[in-house]
């Protein structure tokens, strides 16, 4: 299991690989985000997307998923967040790309109240199969401490 005190900041760590797909797309656009360029090809088309586009949530969603997948493969003692900052939608993502991440921690310190706790602070960059840039986001992690009596 990863704890606070194994994190290092300056670490950059690579993960994930999701397959969008239109029927993704389509589906989440019609529940949390109905603009027309998120569900109608020719609508889409007429817009500076060019064609069906994948809604920015659903792209922060699908990053999401991936580093819940990375951290439940490293063990993480991760214990939620309570936020982000940030959040850049720097490219549109279209049904077809594949997504990857990378984040590096930029920095920790122990929770000032809660001497069980860490909290950790990184910048996530989302890239499509192509190696562009299509979303940024700063968030701000919550992680055991494997020693709550211990110090930096």
């Amino acid at each position: 299991m990863q704890y606070y005190e194994d994190l290092v900041p300056g670490t950059v760590n690579k993960y994930g690989s999701y397959e969008v797909t239109r029927e993704e797309v389509i589906d989440f656009a019609s529940k949390y985000d109905p603009q027309a360029f998120h569900l109608d090809d020719e609508a889409a088309a007429a817009t500076h997307f060019g064609r069906l586009s994948a809604s920015g949530w659903h792209t922060a969603a699908m990053a999401m998923s991936m580093a819940v997948a990375n951290m439940n493969t490293n063990r993480q003692a991760g214990l939620g967040s309570p936020g982000l900052d940030e959040l850049r939608w720097v490219k549109p993502v279209y049904p077809g790309d594949t997504l990857r991440c990378e984040q590096v921690l930029l920095e920790k310190r122990r929770s000032k109240t809660r001497p069980e706790m860490g909290l950790l602070r990184g910048e996530t960059k989302v890239f499509n199969q192509h190696d562009e840039l299509v979303m940024t986001f700063k968030a701000i992690g919550m992680i055991a401490t494997r020693d709550p009596a211990g110090t930096d």
